[in-house]
């Protein structure tokens, strides 16, 4: 999965472009195109955010941030974001009419169900493994280790 900054980074990324091409005129498929690109680095931002929200016992003992930092960050990231999304939605209301706004709405909200299903769950599937993995193994080791304990001991006492 992407880390927020990396998707924030990506989205504005997509955002400068998409101004350029509306200001050069550029025809309507390569700025959805582009446009998709920003949707889809503002879903990893989300996505990466829901997830820091609950994160791995590992990651919570041993950040390297703290916790205000972190959530300054995640702050102006978000800040970034609804920045950006208020002026596409200016420059597609001028250059493509008041419609424009509300089918892109639409369409956001469906590739957002898509992804949700598809994407994201598959990673958090691919988490939930590996965190199973990883506590059934600390279980067989440390069985393993108390078994060891116990033979010795009757072993020692006989």
């Amino acid at each position: 999965m992407i880390d927020p900054i990396t998707a924030v980074a990506t989205a504005t990324t997509a955002f400068n472009g998409i101004k350029k091409m509306v200001e050069a005129g550029q025809n309507i498929e390569q700025t959805f195109g582009q446009l998709g690109k920003w949707y889809g680095a503002v879903a990893d931002f989300n996505e990466a955010k829901r997830q820091a929200e609950n994160p791995p016992l590992f990651k919570k003992l041993v950040s390297s941030i703290s916790v205000e930092e972190e959530a300054m960050n995640a702050f102006i990231q978000e800040k970034k974001l609804k920045e950006q999304e208020t002026q596409l939605r200016e420059l597609l209301l001028y250059m493509y009419g008041p419609n424009a706004y509300a089918e892109l709405t639409a369409m956001r909200r469906d590739i957002r169900d898509k992804r949700e299903k598809t994407v994201y769950a598959q990673a958090r599937r691919q988490k939930a493994f590996l965190w199973n993995v990883a506590g059934w193994t600390g279980v067989g080791v440390l069985g393993y280790f108390i078994y060891l304990i116990f033979a010795f001991i009757l072993t020692a006492s006989q």
